[in-house]
């Protein structure tokens, strides 16, 4: 009999209850929930009551802000020996979100934020991000990672837009594969693939609002990032707050059973996420009480709750059992599914990995972190040449993200909305500000903030310091947040920074607008005021040495949008629209009008296109479509380009799009260097899915595009 069986065997059920089970690390500390008294301690009376009563078998979270590794290892051996003191001994399975680098562990290399990497194009480097991250998140002693999030960022409006890895499918599968692997090739180390499912396209663009998301769409463009996930060995899914349909995911069995246990064969862990069973009572008001919303919820297919206050989540499943509503056998398939996931991560043996693992390498970490920022700066406009920057320009540098190190990393950074950054992060992290004056030399750089990022005008001195310079660098943008508290009611920047850029733009001086944001704000209104416009989507602590050096010249930038960058706050179609989303009618003006596109990106060299060859023209459903394009930089500076590969299907039975990205493949090339870069593409994967819910492939025409290139093939049989 294997050891887990055998611990079922034994245990009682308020024992499973308790596995059941996660609460956040306030409920065993000094100090009220929300409150934890700093610096924080473990009360032996919390941990008593809770872990060695209540039996409770997962932790989570960091309570007041990061802790050093040193400090971790110290409260997970806490944690680790109340559980010892139970009667089996159960280890605690501790999880903590670490979604870009180890975040809640004071010395780690944060990295760019999701949105950043999938401008990237390169998966390497993103699977050796996460793998770097698995390993700060190790050596504090927390195995589980509440990483990579897996939903399409489909609304620009989202506040954890940030947090995805674009609007595209392809995109998104193919980073969550390269993010699940660089996790799960840590030994010890465990991902969480977040949220399942639909979450990223609330219809009111905020957080944890309704969803109305058809099934035949949710299984085309929501569910392939999750399948691809499973595929590369996440053992744990975390479950979407929100609701879809009027059906909230935490109640769904058809999404949590029917398909993600029945379809995709899925038998690892299902955790909820922040307090979301009780809220089936008190937020989705689908259950009248909080007992009968764990009987909703463990039915439909979660297996352990975050509840994450409370123990009552535990006292409510011996109380559903015993009464007859629940079967212990159903309770017995959750709980062994969490033992299973403990023994895996070797946590019965070492309940406390962080001991014995390797220190981190700050150096050659900064340098991946640096590398990462570089490649994920998209330069959206450069008129005439503007960048990079001419030497010893006078140049004044504005605005509120200029000297913000929120503005560089976003939310989940040392706390939950990350509003302690420029307190907490080390010095030897500069702001952009600092970085760009020790680079371009501190006598030809001033600064004037200008405004706040809650739109507090500081102009003094603003006007005589414009009338010095040769050149404007007016950084605006957004400070940190995630979740709901990143709501918001216009996709425009703040009245505040607009009023900042009107006043600089009378000044008739250059200008380059340098945009630190988490998504996309519209800047329809100013666009026209200036010669070069760059982005960085929260691109961490590389983030201000790599855009000095892209404004300097050091760094050639090749980052790609991950996203239709939209014109107007009423302008929110995606890049793979519907014919009938762009068309004319009787003279009116086209429908899809943004302000860049999907896939736009500048660099300070130039590459073309030549020579778009298919192996065969006409190919069967199962075979493969073999595709080659020589690509050639045809400028003066070596550089990196991400070569993208859409189709067209031209007749369909349910409208197609107007393209899809169906593979992308990152590139370097030297100047006058040309290349012939190749894909192979399995032609089941141009499939749609039909009114019945299946994958269909139509026989018919089709076309692959490679930047201006065109070519048509034919499906047949």
């Amino acid at each position: 009999m294997s050891r887990i069986e055998d611990l079922l065997q034994r245990m009682t059920l308020a024992e499973k209850a308790g596995q059941m089970t996660q609460v956040t690390l306030d409920t065993i500390s000094y100090g009220k929930p929300y409150k934890v008294k700093n610096p924080l301690r473990l009360s032996p009376q919390k941990l008593k009551k809770v872990i060695e009563k209540k039996l409770v078998g997962s932790v989570l979270n960091v309570g007041t802000h990061a802790h050093t590794p040193a400090r971790w290892r110290e409260l997970i051996d806490e944690i680790q020996a109340a559980a010892a003191r139970t009667r089996l001994g159960i280890p605690v399975l501790y999880g903590l979100d670490t979604i870009h680098g180890a975040n809640y562990v004071m010395g780690s290399t944060l990295f760019p934020q999701q949105l950043g990497l999938a401008a990237t194009g390169n998966t390497e480097l993103v699977e050796q991000v996460f793998s770097l991250a698995a390993r700060d998140t190790l050596r504090a002693g927390v195995p589980w990672l509440f990483a990579p999030v897996a939903d399409l960022g489909r609304d620009p409006r989202w506040p954890r837009l940030w947090e995805a890895f674009g609007e595209d499918v392809q995109i998104t599968k193919d980073m969550t594969v390269a993010a699940t692997k660089g996790i799960e090739k840590v030994e010890g180390a465990a991902s969480c693939l977040k949220h399942f499912l639909g979450y990223g396209y609330p219809q009111s663009g905020m957080d944890r609002t309704p969803a109305w998301i058809p099934e035949r769409q949710l299984r085309e463009y929501y569910l392939p990032p999750f399948v691809s996930g499973l595929a590369a060995g996440s053992p744990s899914v975390m479950v979407n707050s929100g609701e879809i349909n009027g059906e909230p995911v935490h109640a769904s069995k058809f999404l949590l059973t029917d398909l993600l246990r029945g379809e995709l064969g899925f038998d690892g862990v299902v955790v909820t996420d922040w307090e979301d069973v009780i809220y089936l009572h008190t937020r989705h008001r689908v259950a009248d009480s909080y007992r009968s919303a764990v009987k909703i919820s463990i039915e439909a297919g979660i297996d352990m709750s975050m509840t994450a206050m409370d123990t009552d989540f535990a006292d409510h499943i011996v109380d559903l059992v015993e009464s007859g509503e629940l079967p212990e056998a159903r309770i017995d398939e959750s709980v062994r599914r969490i033992l299973r996931m403990k023994e895996k991560l070797g946590l019965f043996e070492i309940p406390n990995p962080g001991h014995d693992f390797p220190a981190a390498k700050p150096k050659k970490d900064l340098a991946l972190a640096t590398k990462a920022a570089e490649q994920s700066i998209v330069l959206l406009k450069n008129k005439r040449g503007a960048l990079p920057l001419k030497k010893q320009q006078r140049i004044l540098v504005v605005g509120p993200t200029a000297n913000s190190k929120r503005s560089l990393h976003g939310g989940w950074t040392y706390t939950w909305q990350g509003e302690k950054t420029d307190e907490l992060d080390p010095s030897e992290h500069p702001t952009f500000l600092a970085a760009f004056r020790s680079e371009y030399g501190k006598k030809n750089v001033r600064y004037v903030q200008g405004c706040n990022h809650q739109d507090e005008l500081k102009m003094k001195k603003l006007k005589d310091k414009l009338k010095w310079a040769d050149r404007v660098i007016l950084c605006l943008g957004e400070s940190s947040y995630t979740e709901f508290f990143g709501s918001l009611d216009d996709l425009y920047l703040s009245p505040g920074q607009e009023e900042l850029s009107v006043q600089v733009a009378k000044a008739k001086k250059p200008t380059t607008l340098l945009l630190l944001q988490g998504r996309p704000r519209c800047i329809s209104r100013l666009k026209g005021k200036y010669d070069s416009i760059l982005t960085a989507f929260y691109p961490g602590h590389g983030g201000a040495t790599a855009l000095s050096g892209v404004l300097t010249g050091r760094v050639n930038p090749s980052g790609r949008l991950p996203l239709t960058y939209p014109r107007s706050p009423n302008s929110l179609i995606p890049y793979d629209h519907k014919s009938t989303e762009n068309q004319e009618l009787q003279g009116a003006k086209s429908a899809f009008d943004p302000e860049f596109e999907f896939g736009y990106g500048l660099s300070y060299t130039d590459f073309s296109y030549r020579k778009l060859k298919l192996k065969k023209d006409v190919v069967g459903q199962n075979d493969k479509l073999k595709v080659s394009v020589k690509v050639k930089n045809t400028g003066r500076r070596s550089g990196g380009h991400v070569v993208q590969l859409y189709t067209r299907t031209h007749f369909a039975a349910i409208t197609p799009s107007v393209r899809r990205l169906r593979a992308f493949q990152r590139i370097e090339l030297q100047a006058g260097e040309e290349r012939t870069v190749t894909f192979s593409i399995d032609v089941a994967d141009l499939a749609y899915i039909g009114l019945d819910q299946q994958p269909r492939l139509e026989d018919g025409k089709y076309s692959l595009m490679i930047g201006d290139l065109e070519k048509d093939f034919m499906i047949a049989g």
